[in-house]
């Protein structure tokens, strides 16, 4: 019996102190005056499992809070959306698909205004995924606009016009 005992008050030990291992220096110094380890796992337990309500609310607010700019590319801005949209996944917290695809939509920035309002004008439901691809597409259509355009604008500036006059007229002396 005697055995049995000191057997249990090890494991008990060891237990403790195995949690206390996994703590921080700051966290050690306020949970080390708990006895037991229950009483360590669940005040541990209490004051974490709280703060995931936070998150979720923090989460939630990134999600509403987010805007797309017309300064940066619209993909990586995308990619971001995306990353929100996951922690709200993560977080158990799930949307529709369709709902996703029009939060993507009304997030556009204002110069891609046209885009938008022909993706809403569209009767079919569109996935994540083909919205992305449009995206993807659309981005790159602008992008070699705008590189045609400086090309314009480049052999306008260098452009050297000829008068139709290319006989050299001599002086009388």
């Amino acid at each position: 019996m005697l055995f049995y005992l000191t057997t249990l008050n090890l494991a008990r030990f060891l237990c403790r102190n195995y949690i206390f291992n996994g703590l921080s220096d700051t966290l050690y110094n306020v949970y080390s005056s708990v006895t037991t380890a229950r009483a360590l796992w669940e005040s541990l337990k209490k004051k974490y499992k709280t703060e995931d309500a936070g998150l979720k609310k923090f989460i939630v607010g990134k999600f509403l809070d987010f805007k797309m700019v017309d300064s940066k590319m619209i993909m990586n801005q995308v990619q971001a959306f995306q990353m929100i949209l996951h922690d709200l996944h993560a977080e158990r917290m799930k949307l529709s698909e369709s709902f996703q695809v029009a939060a993507m939509i009304e997030k556009f920035p204002p110069l891609w205004k046209d885009f938008k309002n022909y993706l809403k004008h569209k009767r079919k439901e569109m996935r994540l995924e083909d919205l992305i691809v449009r995206l993807r597409i659309e981005e790159d259509n602008r992008l070699f606009e705008m590189k045609s355009e400086k090309l314009q604008i480049e052999a306008k500036a260098n452009l050297m016009e000829q008068n139709g006059n290319t006989s050299i007229k001599k002086k009388a002396r």
